[in-house]
């Protein structure tokens, strides 16, 4: 599909990253609907940092970042650490993603039972329906990976942040959850941003790979088409 007509969701221009040294510097990029954009590299070189910049987590040291996304939802955040309440429920900790997505003020009747169906068909998607009511303390690493997957699918975000969300997970579990992830961005329009340690993956399910280099970002193939 061919995506060089879509306004971008995100504009990163002349961005530099880091904490008291920048770690990438000179960023340039659009992200546009619909796109799947990974980063490779060694870790400690600025990949997650460049994430949470892009999240709001941390402050640029240099440059902007645009976002062309609504206020409430339109941004979705897979971190590594995962941020899940351990105690809480796969129901609940997909819920708050449900929640961020929707506006109840807008719609208070039906607020509670689009809140439960995104719930639902998020769990079910990540194949953690028999799992529900489990306390995510109880999961493994790589359940825990799918309810935090799970939770962000259900905010329906408009521009999805992973930073390694398939790493714990088995080849079986990796096939499903990039499926689903998959069939979630096209159906939707919605672009994504990836950090993957695994170069090929990287570029099997991606339309631009980067790495880092010398603290700057650079794109090392054009693996597919813009006739697909």
């Amino acid at each position: 599909m061919n995506h060089a007509d879509s306004k971008p969701l995100a504009t990163l221009e002349n961005l530099s990253v880091g904490y008291d040294e920048p770690l990438i510097s000179k960023i340039n990029m659009e992200i546009r609907p619909g796109e799947i954009i990974s980063i490779v590299g060694s870790s400690g070189i600025g990949k997650t940092t460049l994430l949470r910049t892009i999240a709001g987590l941390v402050a640029p040291l240099e440059g902007s970042i645009n976002l062309n996304v609504q206020q409430r939802g339109g941004l979705g955040y897979i971190p590594q650490k995962l941020g899940l309440i351990r105690h809480a429920s796969v129901t609940h900790n997909v819920g708050l993603g449900a929640r961020a997505g929707t506006n109840f003020r807008e719609e208070p009747l039906t607020w509670w039972k689009r809140r439960s169906e995104r719930v639902s068909e998020a769990i079910a998607l990540m194949g953690l329906s028999d799992k529900a009511d489990e306390p995510v303390r109880r999961l493994s690493g790589g359940q825990q990976k799918r309810v935090a997957t799970a939770r962000t699918l259900a905010q329906q975000p408009q521009l999805l942040l992973a930073d390694e969300f398939l790493s714990e997970l088995d080849e079986d579990n990796i096939e499903v959850v990039v499926q689903a992830v998959l069939n979630y961005l096209e159906k939707s329009g919605a672009a994504m941003i990836l950090i993957e340690h695994n170069i090929a993956r990287a570029v099997e399910i991606s339309h631009r790979t980067f790495s880092v280099r010398e603290g700057r970002l650079t794109e090392f193939t054009d693996h597919r088409s813009e006739q697909e």
